[in-house]
């Protein structure tokens, strides 16, 4: 079972925030001022999860328009501002807004240094060398818990989530599917495929399933590769994400390359709902629903 409930105890985690790169200068300690909580800003998609996963609505977020077509759950309220790029947000509004916390993530986001003129910051990583993406997020989400005193309610999250993951699983075992192919396209000539260190291989070994790349991969557990790469997969179920629009793969559908595809010359592949490929628990357990469903509805 992939889990950190037991190896992250409340006795592990001021050890854990001493030694931590993101408990330094600049960043959030246990000497800042206590947060309000309605005043907390995530500034990338994967920090927005962590707080909605703590029962907290962000303030503001950075490209909400996107969170809703890339991420989808947990909906945004409504009353959520947002305050523009993830990599260049409004700092004039920002300031307006007078945050008590920034949530950002590591690798990808505005400079740090010009936020903490504004309220401290906590920042999280998608993965390091000792953890795989999900086990990073379970480790945020208890020091966020930790940092917001809401640690029972994290703790409560992760019981939740292991639980659901479990019966999935449990769904599972009737079935023995191929290996499956995740990606999405890019363009016409490219494909970002999930990899080995990706989010969605972390629950596909949770789940009992197998990742049918085993190529290369990035730092975020995916890679961009031409099309062709594909057609080297043959007994393999592929799962195809759409982010609301499908003009792409109708263009991409109609060439002698996507057809010479074995998945596709076999009707082993199919359409698959957005889901954030970078994200923390809500997306992991989105991704695992929408699996079983999938999978199910094939047998």
């Amino acid at each position: 079972m992939i889990g950190l409930s037991g190896a992250f105890s409340r006795r592990h985690l001021l050890k854990l925030a001493v030694l931590s790169p993101w408990f330094t200068s600049g960043f959030v300690s246990a000497s800042d001022p206590i947060v309000s909580l309605e005043r907390i800003i995530a500034l990338e998609w994967r920090p927005v999860e962590l707080l909605m996963a703590l029962g907290i609505t962000p303030l503001a977020v950075a490209e909400k328009g996107n969170y809703h077509r890339w991420v989808v759950e947990p909906a945004l309220s409504h009353r959520v501002i947002d305050v523009g790029l993830r990599n260049e947000p409004n700092m004039e509004l920002l300031q307006r807004l007078n945050p008590s916390l920034f949530l950002v993530s590591q690798g990808f986001g505005p400079d740090i240094e010009p936020l903490t003129r504004l309220a401290p910051c906590f920042a999280s990583g998608f993965r390091d060398a000792q953890h795989q993406p999900l086990d990073a997020a379970r480790r945020d989400l208890l020091l966020l818990g930790q940092r917001l005193n809401l640690m029972h309610v994290a703790e409560q999250h992760l019981l939740e989530f292991d639980s659901e993951l479990d019966i999935l699983a449990q769904r599972l075992r009737a079935y023995s599917p191929r290996p499956l192919l995740l990606f999405s396209l890019l363009d016409s000539r490219r494909a970002l495929v999930m990899g080995h260190n990706s989010l969605f291989n972390n629950v596909l070994t949770r789940l009992g399933l197998a990742n049918a790349w085993q190529e290369e991969t990035n730092f975020w557990g995916s890679a961009v590769v031409g099309i062709e790469r594909l057609v080297r997969y043959e007994d393999v179920q592929a799962l195809f994400f759409v982010q609301g629009d499908t003009a792409l793969l109708d263009a991409v559908s109609q060439s002698a390359l996507w057809r010479m595809m074995p998945f596709v010359r076999d009707n082993r592949w199919q359409t698959f709902p957005a889901v954030w490929f970078y994200g923390a628990t809500f997306s992991a357990l989105r991704f695992a629903r929408l699996l079983v469903q999938v999978l199910e509805s094939k047998s």
